[in-house]
């Protein structure tokens, strides 16, 4: 069966992204240092690099919210954005968007198409499926879209890139969870300069 894999980085307590997001500051205030590890003067530790290429190597297909794909609210209307990333986005496969609101596909080099999903994380999930064959499907976030494939089961495994940063308030990874849900089991703990790689299996 195709194996789903849910990758994010992460503080010490517990956000993914900080407060105050917005289009010059995505990440909102802190969020950015969450990433340090694979963006900043470490990203070429041979540990960063593994676990980069276990986020992003060989998938067929990968779920994110509309909020990771861009800073446009509401409808699209004449909106020319085609997302963070430039002209070759690094999934280099179907990329899934959840939203409200309708959008042609997004064709970019590479192999990257952004799809916009409007009926659910289920759609979602049955469409990157269908396009990932039996390769593995990555769900890249931001955190609602996490949740919602946690709590719809559909997700096998969870890596959390913890860093020490503290950022006191924004959005949390694990809001709206019943105590012990998920059910995690730690398999494997790697670390690199400021940063634990944690890897957790989900217990049906």
């Amino acid at each position: 069966m195709t194996r789903t894999n849910l990758s994010m980085s992460i503080s010490a307590d517990g956000y993914v992204a900080g407060p105050s997001q917005s289009e010059d500051n995505p990440l909102g205030i802190g969020g950015p240092a969450l990433h340090s590890w694979h963006i900043g003067p470490d990203a070429d530790h041979p540990v960063n690099r593994r676990v980069m290429a276990d986020m992003m190597d060989g998938m067929g297909a990968t779920i994110m919210g509309r909020n990771m794909f861009g800073p446009v609210r509401g409808e699209w209307g004449d909106s020319d954005w085609r997302g963070w990333w430039g002209d070759e986005p690094p999934y280099h496969c179907p990329v899934f968007v959840l939203t409200h609101h309708a959008h042609e596909p997004i064709e970019m080099s590479g192999g990257t198409t952004f799809f916009f999903v409007t009926d659910g994380i289920e759609a979602a999930y049955d469409q990157a499926v269908s396009a990932a064959s039996d390769r593995p499907i990555s769900i890249a976030g931001g955190a609602s879209c996490a949740r919602q494939a946690i709590a719809a089961g559909f997700v096998d495994e969870i890596d959390l890139q913890v860093s020490s940063e503290l950022l006191g308030s924004g959005e949390r990874l694990f809001d709206g969870f019943a105590p012990g849900r998920p059910a995690m089991q730690l398999v494997r703990v790697l670390e690199a300069p400021g940063v634990a790689h944690l890897r957790y299996h989900v217990l049906r």
